[in-house]
């Protein structure tokens, strides 16, 4: 007679911590994945997915532990290399992030995620055209993959190539009509070639289904002073800033569309100017 059941294999244990993980609970897939390496040390899917639920967390440092374990039993797991990419970049060791992202390349060089977390990389160094290069190589390799098309038009935007930009944001709002990042910086882009009317319409669409989004409300009210629709640019402004005053005024201070009213006593107090 069993009394407990039979013990779990390291499978199983792994299958659930694999759930946990999916259903975006890190720490409690961590200890089954504990428990798996526990039974069989060198089990690499355990050491694999513990990393990535470790650079979840925070843990890089014990991250990159794990991909190492992983590394060293398979030595050109280009996912292991890629996410211990990531450990270094988030550690602030982007020179050695560089070249692990090169080892997954060279490892597989059709491995899209390393192409373009490299362009992520270079993009937050300052290094804009090099990360477009590695972006493009990556939607090369996976042209379904909208994540690279959305990266490349926010690194264009950053460039001031505004008509490239909302090219970007455009095809992916043509096959994803549910993309609503993709489709408020469509609207961004609009709006920074001067089409505010078009931006409005953008704008409002997002704002029916995500009323109390302070970023879609603050665009609007960008767009509102750029058409000299004072009043109604002042009452959104002021309704995004009762929801991130810190951020929302630093930015209203800068944005050269409000220029013309900062001397206007309402945008003075509702800013703090």
């Amino acid at each position: 007679m069993i009394l407990f059941g039979k013990p779990k294999e390291p499978e199983d244990v792994i299958y659930q911590a694999m759930s946990f993980l999916e259903k975006n609970q890190p720490k409690a897939a961590i200890v089954l994945f504990n428990q798996a390496l526990k039974a069989d040390p060198k089990n690499i899917e355990a050491l694999y997915n513990k990393g990535l639920a470790l650079n979840q967390i925070r843990k890089y440092q014990d991250a990159i532990t794990s991909f190492d374990k992983v590394l060293e039993i398979k030595p050109d797991d280009a996912p292991s290399l890629n996410n211990r990419a990531i450990s270094l970049g988030e550690l602030g060791n982007t020179e050695d992030a560089l070249k692990y992202y090169d080892k997954a390349i060279e490892s597989d060089s059709k491995y899209s995620a390393a192409y373009y977390n490299k362009g992520v990389l270079y993009d937050k160094l300052g290094k804009q055209e090099d990360s477009l290069r590695c972006l493009d190589e990556a939607i090369k390799i996976d042209p379904k993959n909208s994540s690279s098309r959305f990266y490349k038009g926010i690194v264009l935007g950053k460039l001031k190539r505004h008509e490239e930009a909302l090219n970007c944001f455009s095809n992916i709002c043509n096959s994803y009509p549910r993309h609503m990042d993709a489709l408020f910086h469509k609207g961004i882009e609009i709006a920074e070639l001067g089409k505010h009317k078009q931006a409005i319409e953008i704008f409002d669409k997002l704002l029916t289904e995500h009323k109390n989004n302070v970023n879609v409300i603050y665009a609007k009210s960008r767009s509102k002073a750029a058409l000299g629709e004072i009043d109604q640019s002042l009452d959104l402004l002021k309704q995004a800033i009762s929801q991130n005053p810190k951020v929302i005024k630093k930015w209203a201070k800068q944005e050269t569309v409000f220029e013309k009213i900062q001397d206007d006593e309402r945008f003075k107090k509702i800013t703090g100017h």
